[in-house]
C-alpha cells in the first residue's frame, strides 16, 4: 500500500488514539512496506498498552521469524498462547501453537509439552 494508508491510519489513531486496532494496522502496513523497524515499535507499543491483543502475536512472531530473530519469535508465540487461553481464544491458540511447534521443528501432530 502507499503513505497515504499510513497517513489515514495515523489519522484515525490521532481521533481515537485506545483503539488498539489502529496500532495493528500501522504495524501491518509498516510490515507490507518492508519498514520492519517500525512495525516492530508498533507491535511492541500495542502490546505494551493491550498485552491482551491476541490478533496481534502471530504477526509479530511472524515479523520476527523473518528478521531471522526465532527466539523472541517463539517468547512472542508463548505469550500469545497464554493471552489466548486466558481469553478462551482456542483459534487464536491453536494456530499460535503450530507456528511454535514448527519453529521448533516439532510436527504439529506430535504430542506438545512446553
Amino acid at each position: 500500500m502507499s503513505s497515504n494508508r499510513l497517513e489515514q491510519l495515523f489519522d484515525f489513531l490521532k481521533a481515537t488514539p485506545n483503539d488498539p486496532f489502529i496500532l495493528y494496522a500501522i504495524a501491518i502496513e509498516y510490515i507490507k512496506q518492508k519498514d520492519f523497524d517500525q512495525a516492530l515499535t508498533y507491535f511492541q507499543e500495542l502490546l505494551h498498552q493491550k498485552p491482551d491483543y491476541v490478533g496481534a502475536y502471530y504477526h509479530f512472531g511472524k515479523l520476527y521469524e523473518q528478521l531471522g530473530q526465532e527466539d523472541q519469535a517463539l517468547t512472542i508465540y508463548r505469550k500469545g498462547m497464554a493471552v489466548a487461553q486466558q481469553a478462551h481464544d482456542m483459534h487464536a491458540f491453536s494456530e499460535l501453537q503450530i507456528v511454535y511447534q514448527t519453529l521448533l521443528g516439532i510436527e504439529p501432530d506430535d504430542e506438545f509439552e512446553d
